[in-house]
């Protein structure tokens, strides 16, 4: 003690004095008791506040269509949202009791309880989440949900042997529906073009393992826009759905999938492709059906359709057989009404499509790659060439001549006819002022016209200006139309035919009574 400095000497002196060891040990023990509190008031301030966020939260997972359980590491239920115990059949009193449900889920080819599972889920030494997606649901005897099921643990506190068990389950019925109805036609409730889709390379797979052919079947209603518009929305609407209810009866029972692709167009696919023979029977089995599928009251409509067929592997890969259908529907529509087309493969080495004419136009017309020909109209008793037909040729620098047919529908679609009927003219004006320089006999040559040119509104205008500019004689030049296309838009077409016919140039209906009568308007415009 004497060793040691004056202050510790002094401490220890007063520690040795009962009197001040009791006050200290009152001190002490005062300090200890006002620590024990203030630890307890912190830990019961925690406590509420993760009691609070615990209900925020629990408030937050009862309004989600999933459901989420948490159990404890002795299978005591934690916790348990809405969703959860409407899917598992719990009660809200099983909140802290023994998980004793037993719902089913399926996984691949067999079935297993939630219990069996979760033991298995707790042998599970990693953390990653354990997920069963795509799978199904079943509680008792209440019907199957489609379900991803999800398992989860978390660890408690620092004890490495307890964990609470998250078991997420997501109802998929919502988005399925909402898959369904993308997937069908909203008219006719059939698989749609999407679905059809989606359905072709499964079927090709297993036309590969079965070494069969399969087959591709478009039809569509002629003249649809006319029918519409004599039908009006609801009766054609009805006529569709008609037909949609007529197919499904019949295709059903010869493992024929049908579907509704667009507004009348429908498609058939056919997996045990007997002969081409058996399909164009079946397909004329139908159009007979469809003649006399509109009745109302007296009255009944004839009503046609055209299909176009393609098989695999004759008609196409499996890349190219579904445009291919669409090819041959085509094709059998610019036939007439009511036609079937087999789709038949191009022989030529080189093949093209309407995209690549397309964008093959522009540079077709600036590199003079159309031609005027002229189909001459000869007199039979002296064999004079009396009038002639200018007709338009396209020599392809790639692919050779291409057949006219091949480029006007397409030209008429994207509007480009415009400009080759601006060019077929000006190369008929130019020829026949050579005849004329030559001093050749004059005759009459006739040119085609497209509605889609007269629809431009100023078709009349030009027709004057390039007269003027190559002084040609109006009487030399015939305009024909088409009298189907004359008659879309009969008004229209009667008031340019009047200006036309005051230019001085003559004017004829090609096809003449062979679609509805152009009496009344042959009368009104004397050609």
């Amino acid at each position: 003690m004497e060793s040691l400095p004056l202050g510790l000497q002094a401490f220890f002196s007063y520690l040795n004095d009962e009197k001040y060891l009791l006050i200290s040990g009152i001190i002490f023990c005062c300090i200890f008791v006002v620590w024990v509190y203030v630890l307890l008031k912190s830990k019961k301030n925690l406590q509420k506040t993760i009691y609070k966020n615990m209900k925020s939260f629990q408030k937050s997972f009862d309004t989600s269509d999933s459901g989420i359980l948490i159990l404890s590491h002795k299978d005591e239920v934690i916790y348990a949202n809405k969703s959860m115990m409407i899917m598992c059949g719990l009660e809200r009193r099983s909140q802290h009791k023994i998980w004793n449900s037993s719902p089913q889920i399926r996984i691949k080819d067999r079935w297993e309880t939630l219990d069996s599972l979760i033991a298995k889920h707790k042998k599970r030494k990693e953390f990653t989440p354990w997920v069963f997606p795509q799978t199904t649901l079943k509680v008792l005897d209440q019907e199957s949900l489609s379900v991803d099921v999800y398992f989860d643990k978390l660890l408690i506190g620092t004890e490495r042997n307890k964990y609470y068990h998250i078991l997420t389950i997501q109802d998929l019925t919502e988005s399925h529906e909402v898959s369904e109805l993308a997937h069908r036609h909203k008219l006719t409730h059939l698989p749609n073009q999407l679905q059809a889709e989606e359905d072709i390379p499964s079927l090709f797979s297993k036309i590969h393992l079965q070494k069969k052919k399969i087959a591709f079947v478009l039809m569509g209603f002629d003249n649809y826009a006319r029918l519409r518009s004599i039908l009006g929305y609801e009766e054609s609407n009805h006529v569709i759905i008609q037909f949609a209810s007529y197919l499904k009866g019949i295709v059903t029972p010869m493992n024929i999938s049908v579907y509704h692709t667009f507004d009348n167009h429908f498609l058939l696919i056919v997996t045990e492709v007997a002969s081409k023979e058996g399909m164009i029977g079946l397909l004329r089995e139908i159009q007979l059906k469809v003649a006399s599928l509109y009745k109302h009251e007296n009255l009944s409509l004839h009503l046609t359709f055209s299909a176009g067929i393609a098989i695999y592997p004759d008609n196409g890969g499996t890349k190219t057989l579904l445009d291919n259908t669409y090819h041959a529907l085509a094709e059998a529509q610019s036939y007439g009404d009511g036609k079937i087309h087999l789709y038949a493969p191009t022989k030529t080495k080189n093949t093209y499509t309407d995209l690549i004419l397309h964008n093959d136009m522009e540079d077709a017309l600036i590199n003079g790659e159309f031609e005027v020909y002229y189909q001459p109209i000869v007199e039979v008793k002296n064999e004079e060439i009396v009038a002639a037909e200018a007709l338009i040729r396209w020599i392809h620098p790639t692919f050779g001549m291409i057949p006219p047919d091949h480029f006007i529908g397409l030209m008429e679609k994207t509007g480009f006819i415009v400009k080759l009927g601006q060019f077929i003219l000006e190369s008929v004006l130019q020829q026949q002022k050579r005849w004329e320089m030559f001093e050749f006999k004059q005759i009459e040559v006739s040119i085609n016209v497209s509605m889609v040119e007269i629809a431009t509104g100023e078709y009349v205008q030009n027709v004057q200006k390039q007269l003027l500019k190559h002084e040609v004689q109006p009487k030399h030049i015939k305009f024909e139309i088409t009298e189907g296309m004359a008659m879309i838009g009969e008004s229209q077409t009667e008031k340019y035919f009047t200006d036309l016919k005051a230019l001085g140039v003559k004017i004829s209906l090609d096809d003449f009574g062979t679609g509805y009568t152009s009496f009344f308007l042959s009368q009104k415009v004397s050609c």
